[in-house]
């Protein structure tokens, strides 16, 4: 979940004074909490005393190079998005940045509108994902079978059927009218399985935009076409291993049939059953 420091903390490590002050400024302006670092030793004694949104991270450094700290930093924390800048840029460095575990790569000097729309991405898609580690233990408790309130023998064959898919990875279509609890159902599924580890991701179907719902749901890599800026997690890589509900699978798309399940328990792939 994003700190309490505005709209984020963000670490930026770079040897240069002028680089240190124009991020600062930059990050400063679009209501970030920011901490600098001159080096490598000095990035690495504030990242063992606090935690960050986000870091921006400098290539070559006097004392020691910034792909060895990044390797340092995916030593200890594999999460904390890491975005590293240069001035010696090329395709070989991206590439190796991106395999040490850096998230994005911005050559010197930086377009500074598409980096600040890469950070808020990334510290957007970092914080939805820490926001359902946190309520998975929650909806576990919630929503178990004894917390769902209803006695009679229609109520517990809705549980008997709960119990009976939730070990499966089967795609399940929930009907009722508005307000039956359908959502509170596919949550205690997704509760009582062995998914329940991973993300609970809930989608308003009605708020899918039709022409970029593609893209929203199974995300883009960064250029993929004239307003990727950043590359984008879909709904089902952030559902990946989990559990993703399709809220009022009716509304999705509007011009379009629905093409997509309506309960869709992901694993290592989406299984996609049509419902017309």
């Amino acid at each position: 979940m994003v700190s309490s420091h505005g709209k984020g903390r963000i670490l930026v490590v770079d040897d240069e004074v002028d680089i240190r002050e124009s991020l600062e400024t930059l990050l400063d302006l679009e209501g970030y909490s920011v901490e600098l670092a001159v080096d490598a030793g000095d990035a690495w004694r504030k990242l063992e005393r606090s935690s960050y949104d986000l870091i921006l991270l400098d290539l070559m450094m006097p004392d020691r190079s910034g792909m060895d700290l990044l390797k340092d930093i995916r030593g200890k924390d594999t999460e904390t998005p890491v975005i590293m800048l240069t001035a010696y840029g090329s395709v070989e460095v991206a590439v190796k940045a991106l395999k040490n575990g850096a998230n994005d790569y911005f050559p010197k000097p930086w377009d500074n509108d598409k980096l600040i729309v890469e950070i808020s991405n990334l510290i957007a898609r970092r914080s939805l994902e820490v926001e359902n580690l946190q309520l998975k233990r929650a909806l576990k408790q919630r929503y178990s079978f004894g917390n769902i309130v209803g006695k009679s023998d229609r109520m517990l064959k809705v549980l008997d059927m709960v119990a009976t898919v939730a070990p499966s990875r089967a795609t399940i279509l929930l009907t009722g009218e508005t307000g039956t609890g359908k959502e509170v159902i596919a949550k205690a599924i997704h509760a009582n399985s062995p998914r329940t580890e991973h993300a609970f991701v809930a989608v308003n179907s009605g708020s899918l935009p039709p022409d970029l719902l593609e893209s929203t749901l199974f995300g883009h890599v960064r250029g993929a076409f004239t307003s990727a800026y950043a590359s984008q997690k879909g709904y089902f890589e952030i559902a990946n291993g989990g559990t993703i509900f399709f809220d009022e699978i009716g509304n999705i798309g509007r011009k379009r049939k629905p093409s997509c399940c309506a309960f869709c328990r992901t694993g290592n792939s989406c299984r996609l059953d049509p419902l017309m």
